[in-house]
């Protein structure tokens, strides 16, 4: 009886992370989120892609991990600090691990380590055009 009842703990464990994964999947998206994957580090070889969802939160972009339990963003960045620096295709594997059509960006910023973000056509469009817009009287450093 005492394995019963620790397997089925288990199980309702896993059922109740299945669905907060699946819920906060359906969230993100729904509230305008996009896919994007995230390097941060990208100078060390051993750093990976790490798939999210990106979504605008006024000034800010702000990424979820897929596979997080947090339920704020794992990394918040502002538009007044970031700056492209460069842009590419991905390189072998990568585009195995990044979303499909994906364009990588090199981003600096005067406060946070430099990253990479890859995502596909339609949400760099909408990126770039974020990034470039800017309230009156405030200069933004062009990203395309």
């Amino acid at each position: 009886m005492g394995i019963t009842l620790m397997v089925i703990g288990l199980l309702l464990v896993l059922l109740t992370l299945t669905g907060w994964y699946l819920l906060r999947w359906v969230r993100m998206r729904k509230v305008g989120g996009v896919s994007v994957a995230l390097r941060w580090r990208p100078d060390r070889a051993r750093s990976g892609w790490h798939l999210g969802i990106g979504r605008y939160r006024g000034e800010e972009f702000v990424w979820h991990r897929v596979w997080s339990l947090r339920t704020g963003p794992d990394r918040v960045f502002h538009r007044d600090h970031l700056e492209i620096a460069d842009r590419r295709d991905p390189i072998g594997t990568e585009s195995y691990a990044v979303p499909a059509g994906s364009t990588v960006l090199r981003c600096e910023s005067d406060r946070q380590e430099p990253i990479e973000i890859a995502m596909g056509p339609g949400a760099l469009t909408g990126f770039l055009s974020w990034l470039e817009s800017a309230p009156p009287g405030r200069r933004v450093p062009r990203a395309s």
